[in-house]
């Protein structure tokens, strides 16, 4: 499997000639959809999902499958994809990838702001996906795709949650918002959880990819 992240919380995951995209949010690079048969959006916030680039995706390509929760579903009524409903404990097959949804809610964000639901994807029992929370998926999880900055998020939980998990690789999101200086202490933190887990704990930069086993 081919893993590449591309802008903030956008990766696209590859096997063969079939890929996935998981939330290619605003503040990705639409290129990530590009051929792409399946969507997995984990809430709803415009940073992880944007519906006027899953509607060109889905017009270019109409057998499109958009896999979210019930209020993302809800914002894409005019996006002309097969979209679909999921909650914590489904599981499913789509474009030759089999995923397990975990996961309810989103992060507390601001104490004035409604939490909104959010689902994380577990995809071929292989990279788990948490979109804006720390949920542990209760298995293991080879590959991690850990937020590393957010506002609704400290560094010390970010290292517990690397903790927790103990994945064999782990690899930053949600690092958008961050400019050089910022980015540089996240590698520095990733560079010290990786040294002390003997892990590959890293940040990709947008366009890399790596084979996942």
């Amino acid at each position: 499997m081919k893993l590449t992240k591309f802008g903030h919380a956008c990766v696209r995951l590859e096997k063969g000639d079939s890929a996935l995209v998981i939330d290619p949010g605003s503040f990705s690079e639409e290129s990530a959809l590009e051929g792409a048969r399946a969507v997995l959006i984990t809430h709803e916030h415009f940073d992880h999902v944007e519906a006027d680039r899953l509607r060109r995706a889905a017009e270019a390509d109409p057998s499109l499958e958009i896999w979210t929760n019930e209020a993302v579903a809800a914002t894409l009524t005019d996006v002309p994809a097969k979209i679909q409903i999921v909650r914590h404990g489904d599981t499913f097959d789509t474009a030759g990838f089999g995923v397990k949804v975990v996961g309810e809610w989103h992060a507390l964000n601001h104490p004035d702001m409604p939490i909104v639901r959010n689902v994380g994807f577990l995809v071929d029992e292989e990279v788990f996906y948490p979109g804006d929370a720390l949920t542990p998926p209760g298995v293991e999880v080879p590959t991690l795709l850990v937020p590393t900055n957010a506002p609704w998020l400290k560094l010390p939980e970010m290292v517990e949650y690397l903790r927790e998990i103990r994945p064999a690789r782990a690899y930053s999101t949600h690092d958008g918002l961050l400019n050089d200086i910022g980015l540089g202490l996240v590698d520095r933190w990733l560079e010290m959880e990786a040294d002390g887990q003997k892990a590959e704990i890293r940040r990709l930069k947008p366009g890399e990819s790596v084979t996942l086993p």
